[in-house]
């Protein structure tokens, strides 16, 4: 349910570096060695403790190697281009569901000195709910904010406003309950940051 997937392991595509060597090495005279690449890796076709080695694809390396400040820079640009920023910490209780229809996951983000809440959800009872997030914090603070979450089936999100983070992101924790709309509603769902799965 959570909609944060997005991670970059490094340079993609680009040229291929012409000093590796990614299926097997050669000997002096330019042939191939038996057993074993460049690297030491025992070669495609090679037995290793009983189990045949297979051949992974080959993966591409960067041009040139990019000095330390160099690559904090880029890692920025690129977190930066992906709609990151800064780092978030995130963390999320359990996806939880109610037989009634709606299905949620809470979660506390904290970035930049600051935390705030969302819960992500999907409301398929096919009637419009009401959702109260809460963030707590320590010494009481307390931050609430109502949603309303249509009976369309779509995946959706509440967020409460930003708090200051005063001591450590942990003491936060957010709850989301979901009830039907007016007075006498019950509830048909809460779901935590710290519930546990």
């Amino acid at each position: 349910m959570l909609p944060l997937g997005a991670a970059s392991a490094g340079q993609t595509g680009g040229p291929e570096s012409s000093g590796g060597v990614s299926g097997g090495g050669t000997s002096a005279a330019g042939a191939p060695a038996a057993g074993t690449t460049v690297a030491g890796v025992p070669a495609a076709g090679t037995r290793v403790a009983g189990a045949p080695v297979v051949s992974a694809p080959a993966v591409p390396t960067p041009a040139a190697v990019l000095s330390a400040p160099e690559a904090a820079v880029a890692g920025r640009e690129r977190l930066r281009s992906l709609g990151i920023g800064e780092a978030t910490a995130v963390r999320c209780g359990p996806e939880l569901s109610a037989p009634d229809g709606v299905e949620a996951q809470t979660c506390v983000l904290t970035r930049g000195g600051e935390s705030w809440a969302r819960t992500y959800y999907r409301n398929t009872s096919g009637d419009a709910v009401d959702a109260l997030l809460s963030l707590m914090g320590p010494g009481g603070r307390t931050v609430l904010t109502r949603c309303a979450a249509g009976g369309g089936d779509e995946p959706a999100t509440c967020e409460t406003p930003r708090l200051r983070t005063r001591g450590a992101p942990g003491a936060f924790t957010a709850v989301a309950e979901f009830a039907g709309r007016g007075d006498a509603a019950p509830l048909m769902l809460r779901a935590g940051s710290n519930f546990p799965g």
